[in-house]
């Protein structure tokens, strides 16, 4: 019996990383009779038969998180990457995508990359997101500024990585580890990306006890899901200045003694993120009519 972690699966298969080894099992028939579903990030123990290389598994440990689009277990963090330049930062993208982080109950990491490109903007943004609350480092793959940093914040996690499109992520990882030798893209082909192919979800493994995860539903960028009251929950600036709120469902637009818009004005909360809030909650409320 052995311990290991589902990478993949396909058609009733699942491909079990056991550290030295990718082992094929199947899963007991008990699971079935229970309604529970192996999924890719499980924790699992195995049965296998060393000849062959194939097994079965035997048990599914708890699971800390599950993401349902697509379905992933485990995964505990987010690095979401920003480049300085090239292309220019988006802050609406970005602050999107912490929503979204949140909304799955992960951790959050916000990387913000090419800084050698312009080192002065790079540490603005830096020193904003930091000081809203977010773990924010500052990267680049030409001066290999905070890349021990990331390496040591992804070490013996599920992480999912995303961003625009040329913002460096494939860059970053060869950099991490140069054994990679990664090419653009291909970190998407290898896990079923293609537009028009089927998408099997995968963990990708970076080193030893860390992956990084794929998942179709951090790039959909959709957000229509989320609750608009509960939307300023995910912007935790805004949350916090919303305890002292007059009213507990102020929504922070024209209600009358409102301390977020007093600390907008008053430049304790950042325009652009009071502005993507504002931008986000119509969205969401425009679409809840329909």
């Amino acid at each position: 019996m052995t311990d290991g972690i589902i990478i993949k699966g396909i058609g009733g298969f699942y491909y079990v990383d056991i550290g030295h080894n990718i082992v094929e099992c199947r899963a007991r028939g008990l699971f079935r009779e229970q309604n529970i579903e192996p999924l890719v990030g499980d924790r699992v123990l195995i049965r296998f038969n060393k000849e062959d290389n194939r097994g079965y598994i035997e048990e599914i440990y708890p699971r800390d998180t599950v993401l349902t689009r697509p379905p992933i277990s485990n995964v505990t963090q987010l690095i979401i990457v920003m480049s300085i330049a090239n292309p220019k930062i988006n802050l609406w993208f970005l602050d999107r995508l912490i929503v979204i982080g949140h909304d799955a109950n992960l951790n959050v990491i916000i990387c913000i990359n090419k800084s050698d490109i312009d080192n002065e903007m790079a540490d603005k943004i830096t020193y904003m997101y930091r000081n809203i609350g977010y773990k924010t480092i500052k990267t680049s793959t030409k001066t290999r500024e905070g890349i021990d940093k990331l390496n040591s914040l992804l070490q013996n996690q599920i992480s999912v990585f995303s961003g625009p499109s040329g913002v460096g992520k494939t860059s970053l990882l060869n950099a991490i580890n140069p054994a990679l030798n990664l090419k653009t893209g291909e970190i998407s082909k290898k896990l079923s990306r293609g537009k028009h192919t089927t998408r099997h979800v995968e963990l990708f493994k970076l080193q030893e006890n860390t992956f990084i995860s794929d998942t179709p539903g951090f790039s959909s960028l959709d957000i229509n899901h989320i609750d608009a009251n509960k939307l300023n929950t995910y912007f935790i600036d805004i949350y916090k200045s919303s305890q002292k709120c007059k009213y507990s469902d102020c929504l922070h637009i024209n209600e009358p003694d409102c301390f977020v818009i007093n600390q907008v004005k008053n430049n304790e909360i950042y325009k652009s993120r009071y502005d993507n809030y504002v931008s986000m909650l119509n969205e969401i409320k425009n679409r809840r009519r329909f």
